[in-house]
């Protein structure tokens, strides 16, 4: 009776926790991001347009987007040398939520931003044709 009353309350702890990703063997949220930054780099349009969600939503500090608008974005962006770092993951259920640094050469509407490393946070949504992309902050001031 102990041992069943155990393992009820470990399962109902386990629901109740939000998983680090990897842990069941999918991708973790930095691979996702480090690829999706690296088809950004790359110039790569269609490969973060296959990544995006029909619901995608970004802020940066001058205003919102859609996905139409985060695309443009990103068919715009001089990238240059980037360095990620810094990754907190989590997830539940279908949902993945990374927070990370990145420091990058970059230019977003024709203004250069700084190469000092910024905050951003990222969150995937796993669905039946993979983890998309669905949701962004850029924390990036544009000085």
């Amino acid at each position: 009776m102990f041992a069943f009353r155990l393992g009820l309350f470990l399962l109902l702890i386990l629901s109740a926790t939000s998983l680090r990703a990897g842990d069941d063997g999918m991708p973790t949220g930095e691979q996702l991001v480090r690829k999706l930054f690296a088809e950004m780099k790359a110039g790569n349009v269609s490969a973060v347009e296959a990544m995006i969600s029909p619901a995608f939503q970004s802020v940066h500090e001058d205003g919102a987007r859609d996905r139409d608008q985060e695309i443009e974005l990103v068919r715009n962006l001089d990238m240059g040398e980037v360095t990620l770092d810094n990754f907190t993951e989590t997830r539940s259920g279908d949902i993945l939520v990374v927070s990370y640094t990145v420091s990058a050469e970059e230019t977003i509407g024709g203004k250069r931003l700084s190469k000092k490393p910024a905050y951003r946070l990222t969150i995937f949504q796993q669905t039946g044709s993979g983890w998309q992309w669905a949701a962004h902050a850029n924390l990036k001031s544009m000085q």
